[in-house]
């Protein structure tokens, strides 16, 4: 009898650091267990406003922890060899980026991801640019503005966050198997390997 696949939801938002570093694995990841990866992309400030959390939580934490974050951040960026440099503009409005994404066509979109995650937190670009995020899309940039413009993009960014707090999202990223169990943080690999291999 052949098996059904897992099925891997990943909830990410450019926004995220967390989201940034689960990004670089995520591919991995379901390729090594043969789960299904279904991107989940979201507005994460909308989110947090929707659960009553503070839009940057990081800027609330008392200056130890704060500190801690960015070693720890560091060091999850080392051990996975991949760049990692805190962005001079934090934190950074994904709105643009995330509609672009939607926008184009979907064999696209994974390349497009991981460059645009890239570009802020490995080179400290401004993705809230045209310009920058231009350069990532290619030639047909033009045309992809235009459609991001439009209110059938504006709808499914709406529409996809909307589906992350329905579905108990609280935080980026967030791993999901199956439609039941939910993993929160990049930290959570082992464990979301471990459901998807059980």
């Amino acid at each position: 009898m052949t098996q059904t696949p897992h099925t891997l939801e990943f909830y990410w938002d450019f926004s995220s650091p967390f989201a940034y570093l689960g990004s670089t694995q995520a591919e991995a990841l379901a390729a090594r267990t043969g789960a299904k990866l279904v991107h989940r992309p979201m507005l994460l400030g909308a989110v947090f406003k929707a659960i009553g959390q503070v839009d940057v939580p990081l800027l609330q934490w008392h200056q130890s922890k704060q500190r801690y974050f960015y070693e720890d951040i560091s060091r999850w960026a080392a051990y996975w060899n991949v760049p990692f440099k805190w962005p001079s503009r934090f934190p950074m409005n994904s709105v643009k980026a995330l509609r672009a994404y939607l926008a184009i066509p979907e064999e696209r979109r994974a390349p497009f991801a991981h460059a645009v995650f890239r570009a802020y937190w490995g080179e400290d670009r401004d993705i809230s640019d045209e310009g920058v995020l231009g350069e990532l899309l290619g030639d047909d940039s033009k045309e992809i503005f235009a459609k991001c413009a439009t209110p059938e993009i504006k709808n499914a960014l709406f529409a996809a966050t909307k589906h992350a707090i329905d579905n108990g999202v609280f935080g980026a990223p967030v791993w999901v198997v199956d439609g039941e169990e939910l993993f929160w943080g990049q930290d959570r690999i082992v464990l979301v390997e471990r459901a998807l291999t059980a």
